[in-house]
């Protein structure tokens, strides 16, 4: 009889651990945190699948144009206890600039556009964070877009932080928004058609290597 009982507790037990608010799985399901300072520090790499930066401009004053560069890779060295002492920077492919239309992206690779055979890549480099708030920052730095470099600054916005659910790899999430004139790059044509001011709007995953 004593037998019997010991192994019936055993077997709750071994029923408790493995429910769902047992030990293990609590321990098995990191939180999340929208905390900065719960962030941890290291070095991440921008996943290429959830990092685009979305722009838009005026299409002769009827409607606003909007678009995507998609193939966006960056490196980010992040220090929560002094994010000023973060760093960050970025490649983008100029060649995958998607306006969802194939004669519009076929124009925006031309000479008079983007000019991509020439210029394939334009680059940001930060040389500065500044924090706004708890959760943001204005990251200043450098632009260079068909060979001409120019400061650019952008505002970030922290989203949160933690173990990604799906690949299981811990993550840190960001918004981004900048305006900057085309004009400034070398990018003319058909001004004052199409608006000069291009909006860009920022979103990054980055993984913790």
């Amino acid at each position: 009889m004593k037998r019997t009982l010991a192994l019936a507790a055993l077997l709750l037990a071994g029923l408790a651990l493995a429910a769902p608010g047992g030990s293990h799985a609590q321990e098995a399901a990191p939180a999340l945190t929208k905390d900065p300072g719960q962030v941890k520090a290291g070095r991440y790499r921008l996943d290429p699948a959830h990092g685009k930066i979305t722009w838009s401009l005026s299409h002769l004053g009827f409607s606003t144009y909007y678009g995507q560069f998609t193939e966006v890779s960056g490196e980010l060295v992040l220090d929560p206890a002094a994010p000023a002492k973060s760093s960050l920077s970025v490649k983008i492919g100029t060649g995958s600039a998607n306006g969802l239309n194939e004669k519009l992206n076929a124009h925006l690779k031309q000479p008079n556009f983007l000019d991509v055979e020439k210029f394939p890549e334009a680059t940001f480099v930060s040389q500065s964070v500044e924090p706004t708030s708890p959760t943001t920052a204005r990251v200043n730095g450098t632009l260079t877009l068909r060979g001409v470099s120019k400061p650019v600054s952008f505002d970030a916005t922290f989203n949160q932080a933690g173990v990604n659910p799906v690949d299981k790899i811990y993550s840190v999430g960001f918004d981004g928004w900048t305006v900057i004139k085309r004009s400034e790059f070398g990018v003319n044509a058909f001004l004052p058609l199409l608006g000069d001011e291009v909006a860009l709007r920022l979103e990054g995953e980055f993984k913790l290597q």
